[in-house]
């Protein structure tokens, strides 16, 4: 079995778990060898791709149903798409766990989400200011409009931008930056994070999106067709 894994201290690794889906005398030994489930390691190799040594549970798994499953199959994705590896980032693995109680819990999954993205691009070094113009430094007026500028952040929309690229209002920036996700922020939050994501992650597309759309398909009724995917 080969497993990318989040460690505090050295970050993204690849472990290869030899003869995992062997079973053992007393049921199958591997069972902590599950998405969401904090563990103590021991492993060894000088290769990239290291040997799983001992596995012994470190909690409780989280425990994650219906969307909010694939919202964490999301942040997983995302975590193996966009880290290094053997890159550690202390701060967004406590982020990354405390997200994942945040799902299990009865928070919003669009806001926790979007607080993780945030996390991830500012750990990554792609991080940027809502309360103020990247270009010119003054601060974001609500009644104004605004653009992101991949060399600078957010900047005022002037009329030399392409009137289709996305725009967002200044208010809802404003309250992004305060973590109100209330309103208009919220769609606005979504869109602007998936449009900064998306040139971090290239053109391969999120596997988890698409399992999202599947399980949707699957589960919709006639009455249900507003349904959108929460990523």
């Amino acid at each position: 079995m080969l497993l990318e894994v989040l460690t505090a201290e050295q970050g993204r690794i690849s472990l290869v778990a030899r003869g995992a889906r062997r079973k053992t005398r007393g049921g199958s030994g591997n069972a902590l060898l599950q998405p969401f489930v904090p563990l103590l390691l021991s492993f060894s190799g000088r290769a990239e791709l290291k040997n799983l040594n001992a596995t012994e549970a470190a909690g409780r798994p989280v425990m994650l149903g219906g969307e909010r499953m694939f919202s964490g199959l999301y942040l997983n994705e995302l975590l193996v798409r966009l880290l290094h590896r053997y890159d550690p980032h202390p701060q967004l693995f406590a982020a990354y766990a405390s997200t994942l109680g945040a799902l299990a819990g009865s928070d919003e999954v669009d806001d926790v989400l979007r607080r993780f993205e945030f996390a991830l691009l500012g750990e990554l070094g792609y991080g940027f200011d809502l309360n103020m113009d990247g270009r010119s430094g003054e601060a974001v007026v609500p009644e104004d409009w605004y653009h992101y500028d991949p060399d600078h952040g957010l900047v005022a929309r002037g009329p030399e931008v392409d009137p289709a690229q996305p725009a967002f209002r200044g208010a809802d920036l404003l309250a992004i930056a305060s973590d109100d996700f209330s309103g208009g922020a919220r769609p606005a939050a979504k869109r602007l994070l998936r449009l900064v994501l998306a040139l971090q992650l290239g053109d391969a597309p999120l596997r988890s999106r698409d399992l999202f759309r599947a399980h949707a398909n699957a589960v919709r009724r006639p009455q249900d067709s507003g349904l959108e995917e929460q990523h």
